[in-house]
């Protein structure tokens, strides 16, 4: 019987701040070794003590990555599926709370037979056994680790630990520590500077891990040169050829073939002692997608009406949906931020609008911006204006049509009045009796059958799909009939539920808003057919408008 390689642990940390990118560079990482045939698998290791961040404000945490099986994630795990474009679950994510709820749970249960529960062994054992459960069956070669947060925060200390203490489990030469940093430009002595480099590699050293590989995060036209590569190897205690840049870049699907270039994936790959793959397919696609992104066929404006704008994380599975649709389509896609709650009816739609050649109105919860939001459905709507709809953009949608076209008057959803006459939305059945808010929605992948010859079926060319969702709040089936008499067409319903899942209509060229989040399943290989189709109707409107 032959026997099988052991599995290869690599780890991504970040020193000096948050936001240096070590979700890319794992992502990036994750491509470059699947593209040499190795099977590869990411996972999130969060600090913080939330159970998962289903509950943050999108301000604070950016968007909510939703799973298949109903997992609220960070939103690294979407980078995550659209780098190496497989499905991720609740095993390829933990936080601190997870870990010390699991502990807790099982000292309550008395499974640790009147032992001191302590953070060494007890949380550790757990960050551990987490790390390992991501590969069940031997399934993966390779499993790569994201740390969040900075090396040296109080709640990450833990985390690092349980990695110091699994490098010894499986050995130095199966494990590899990635740290990132950020190599500043000063402008007044007009220098990159080292000492953040240095200052972070010293905390990750005391906390008992010495980093193989250094990758330093620069700014505009600055880069790491080979006098800075030998004075960070030097002070760092790693060897200069383990020193790589990550830099500015056009959209960070190039970040794989930049670091590629520089042999970063043969480096790590020499250190665990893989086989390199000089075929890869995958680099030749990426760089056609690149240069397809660089050099448009058309240029379009998109209109994002939300209310979370200030934070652009909180959208960020939509732009990169926008991006997969627009290099697909030859376009490039320039998005004009709307707040909705600096929207009313006194407002100047036409100078608001002015050469917008789609609306999108994004997902969202309670009543701040709701107003606006409708507006923007009705201007989209009595306008022929490419409008797409995701969860709370099909609700304002439907209220827009309900009062506009149904003349239901002041209809609303009942998340925001109560006691409308009209709930035109409304609270599922089986979301009456919940009280708790975590992990307590509709979420997670759910059927939806398509009707035929409509926007929908026509742009998935299937009858039958799966969709993300994360809702509470549904289209009352009581005004079905009421709306498909003013030229609303259901193309899209769960079959087990009745639920609606996809509203269009019928005297507009493209108007469409699904209850679910397609945005969730669109990656790099196969831009979501939806943005695809929403994308193409935008420039047929573009190229109409400019006649």
């Amino acid at each position: 019987m032959k026997r099988k390689n052991p599995v290869k642990y690599i780890f991504v940390l970040g020193g000096v701040l948050s936001g240096l990118g070590k979700g890319i560079v794992a992502s990036s990482l994750g491509f470059l070794l699947k593209s040499n045939k190795y099977k590869v698998t990411i996972q999130k290791l969060d600090p913080y003590l939330n159970i998962d961040p289903g509950t943050m404000n999108p301000f604070q945490h950016g968007e909510v990555f939703v799973l298949d099986d109903g997992s609220e994630t960070d939103l690294d795990l979407g980078h995550y599926e659209r780098f190496i474009n497989e499905n991720m679950s609740s095993l390829n994510t933990t936080s601190a709370g997870t870990v010390y709820w699991n502990v807790l749970n099982e000292e309550r249960k008395g499974n640790f037979l009147g032992e001191t529960i302590q953070v060494i062994p007890h949380i550790t054992n757990e960050i551990k056994r987490r790390i390992r459960s991501v590969n069940p069956n031997r399934k993966f070669d390779i499993i790569i680790s994201e740390v969040g947060g900075t090396v040296g925060d109080i709640e990450s200390q833990p985390f690092v630990e349980a990695i110091r203490q699994l490098r010894l489990d499986v050995g130095k030469k199966n494990c590899l520590i990635i740290h990132t940093t950020l190599l500043p430009y000063i402008n007044a002595s007009r220098e990159m500077k080292t000492k953040p480099t240095q200052h972070s590699v010293m905390r990750l050293r005391e906390s008992g891990l010495d980093p193989d590989i250094i990758v330093c995060r620069t700014e505009n036209s600055n880069h790491l040169n080979l006098k800075l590569k030998k004075k960070i190897a030097l002070f760092c205690n790693v060897e200069s050829n383990m020193v790589f840049e990550s830099p500015d870049v056009a959209t960070i699907y190039e970040i794989p073939l930049v670091l590629n270039n520089q042999n970063f994936d043969k480096a790590i790959m020499k250190k665990l002692n893989l086989k390199i793959d000089n075929n890869q397919k995958d680099i030749n696609y990426l760089t056609d997608f690149i240069n397809s992104f660089k050099k448009p066929s058309y240029s379009l404006n998109i209109a994002i009406c939300g209310k979370y704008n200030s934070l652009q994380d909180s959208y960020k599975s939509i732009l990169e949906a926008f991006v997969h649709a627009g290099v697909k389509n030859k376009a490039k896609i320039i998005i004009t931020w709307i707040d909705t709650e600096k929207i009313n009816s006194g407002t100047n739609f036409e100078l608001l609008f002015k050469n917008i050649d789609g609306i999108l109105i994004p997902g969202g919860f309670g009543d701040r911006g709701i107003e606006g939001k409708i507006l923007c459905s009705k201007y989209a709507r009595e306008n022929l204006i490419p409008f797409f709809g995701i969860c709370l953009g099909l609700q304002c949608a439907i209220i827009d049509i309900a009062r506009h076209l149904c003349n239901f008057k002041n209809s609303n959803s009942s998340e925001f009045n109560s006691k409308t006459k009209y709930p035109v939305v409304d609270l599922m059945n089986d979301q009456k009796g919940v009280r708790l808010k975590g992990a307590s929605m509709r979420l997670g992948s759910y059927s939806c059958q398509l009707k035929s010859n409509t926007l929908a079926q026509s742009a998935y060319s299937k009858y039958k799909v799966k969709e993300r969702h994360r809702h509470r709040y549904e289209v009352n089936n009581l005004f079905k009939e009421e709306f498909k008499k003013n030229g609303v067409v259901f193309s899209g319903i769960n079959p087990d539920l009745d639920l609606i899942e996809i509203i269009e209509l019928k005297k507009h060229p493209w108007f469409l808003a699904v209850q679910f989040h397609p945005e969730l399943k669109s990656r790099i290989v196969e831009p979501h057919p939806l943005f695809e189709d929403f994308i193409k109707a935008s420039i047929g409107f573009s190229n109409e408008s400019k006649q």
